[in-house]
Order: structure tokens, then sequence, then C-alpha cells
């Protein structure tokens, strides 16, 4: 059963404030977070019931599991059955795939991943891609591309959605996508590109998800990005428990904090705070589908 079965800690980073922020103040609309992982505990024990519990008093009405590997993904698509306010999104990632790789089992890993994708509140396959920023090497590379076209496959035949990791990856994935045919609801989870990607996303229709980084003073890239994607491909995610928005950089991250991400992006936008909120929302029920449906 989810829960104390299956915890990951988060890698120590230093020294740094583990203080959970406090509850902010709900929109006046309900949103969303679509990418989390409520598995990975930072600070103090914080179990996904917890977790909930403090979205649900925040204004965040769902949540979006998501998974990195074989036990993860697994846990993730559990989590979904049980509990309402869940959804799940599972994949072998790309930092993971060497490891499959080398030890000869990412075919077996990544036919778990094909399994788990027909689950009916299982509703995204991620997350998946491309990362040159941890993984070198031609080996390591070319699982990286073997997990990714594989993943693409899975989202496109299952008819659901896929989150992309990329990370110092940019020209390699959107050559991908392109050369292989992206899923219909293609999704660049914590997106890190500049104008150049957000104007492609918009000619082909990929969708942007904004985590805290939007909100950093170092995150320029990411900022302009903002200003020039098309309102129906934005998103917004915390990628709990890291990238924890400002006013509270560095602290735990949990899918409660999304409202401050918003109220950030929305002053950036120069527009109303609840009218970004509608927007993302009703993005991420187009993604993603009905919290309250199975499939």
């Amino acid at each position: 059963m989810p829960g104390g079965e299956y915890v990951r800690e988060r890698e120590d980073e230093g020294a740094r404030n583990r203080k959970r922020p406090e509850i902010p103040e709900p929109l006046g609309v309900p949103i969303y977070d679509n990418h989390a992982h409520m598995e990975i505990q930072d600070g103090e024990p914080f179990g996904y019931d917890v977790a909930l519990e403090w979205a649900a008093r925040a204004g965040v009405v769902g949540v979006v599991q998501v998974g990195g590997d074989v036990e993860s993904s697994r846990w993730s698509a559990q989590l979904a059955e049980q509990e309402p306010a869940v959804l799940a999104a599972v994949a072998i990632h790309p930092n993971e795939a060497p490891g499959y790789s080398a030890a000869g089992t990412l075919d077996d890993a990544v036919a778990v991943i094909d399994e788990l994708a027909e689950q009916e509140r299982v509703r995204a396959v991620g997350e998946t891609g491309l990362d040159f920023f941890r993984t070198e090497g031609e080996p390591g590379i070319r699982a990286q591309y073997e997990s990714f076209e594989a993943h693409i496959d899975i989202a496109k035949r299952h008819g659901i959605a896929m989150q992309i990791h990329d990370r110092d990856a940019h020209d390699a994935v959107v050559e991908t996508l392109l050369r292989v045919g992206a899923p219909e609801r293609t999704v660049f989870h914590c997106f890190s590109g500049d104008e150049e990607l957000a104007a492609l996303a918009n000619e082909h229709g990929w969708y942007l998800s904004f985590a805290g980084t939007v909100t950093f003073k170092n995150a320029k890239n990411v900022q302009r990005a903002l200003q020039i994607v098309d309102d129906r491909l934005i998103l917004v995610e915390t990628d709990a428990p890291f990238l924890t928005p400002v006013p509270y950089r560095g602290r735990p991250n949990s899918p409660y904090l999304t409202p401050y991400t918003v109220r950030n992006m929305a002053e950036q936008l120069g527009r109303a705070a609840d009218e970004l909120a509608q927007l993302t929302a009703q993005n991420t029920l187009r993604v993603y589908g009905d919290w309250n449906s199975n499939g």
C-alpha cells in the first residue's frame, strides 16, 4: 500500500533551511500541480497523506504523482488508484536508463511502464527525455535515446500525455520529437528553455510546465519564455520536493506551495492571479483528463 512502505530520502545538498513553509492563502479558483514526487522526503516526515491534506487547504485540488523508475512508477500508479486527488505518470527517468541498460534490464523496465500505462488513472508517461548534464559517455547517451523513443511509443499507443525531462539537451529533444513524432499532448516538465524553444512549442502545440524556477531572479531565459508562450499551453507544477518557489527558495517543496508560483507568474505577465489560475487549471484538465473520472 502506498505510504510508509515506500519512501525515498532527498539527497543531502548541504546546510539549508529545512523548515516547511506555511500554507499559502488559496487562490480564488482551484488549481493543480501537474508534477510532484511525493514519495521523496525532505526534512521532517511529511507523507503523501499530509501533503494532499495541505494541498487541499491551499486550494490545490489535484496532483500528478510522477515515477522515475520501476518501483516509484508502480507506487505512483497504486497511489492514484487509492487517492481521488492523485493521477499518475510513469516512466524510467533518463538518468536511470543507463543503469538499467548496463544491467541488461532496460527492455524489461520499459515493459513494466507499458503495462502500468494501461491503468485508468495513469494519465501520462513521464518523466522521460534526455539529460546531458548528469549522463556522459556514448553508452549512457545511447540508453537515454533508446528509452526516450520507447516511452514516446508507449504514450502514443495508449493515447496519454508525455512529460519530458530536458536538461542541457534542448536541441536533441526537439530533434527526437520531430523525427519520431511527438504524442498529441507533450509537456516540457520544469521548462528550462528560452524564447526560441517556447516559440517551437507554440508552433507544435507542446505544453510548457513552469516550476518554481520561473520565480528565480537568475532564470531570465525561463521568464522570457513565459512572456511568449501561448495561453493554451501554460501549465504549472512544483517538481516537489525540489525547486521551491520564491520567497521560500531552498526550503522543502510540496504541492501546497503551487499558489506561490501561480501568483509570481501572474505578476510577471501583468495578469490577475485568479485568471492565470483558471487558465492553468483548464489546460491541466485538457492534458490529463478529469481527476473525478476513470480514463
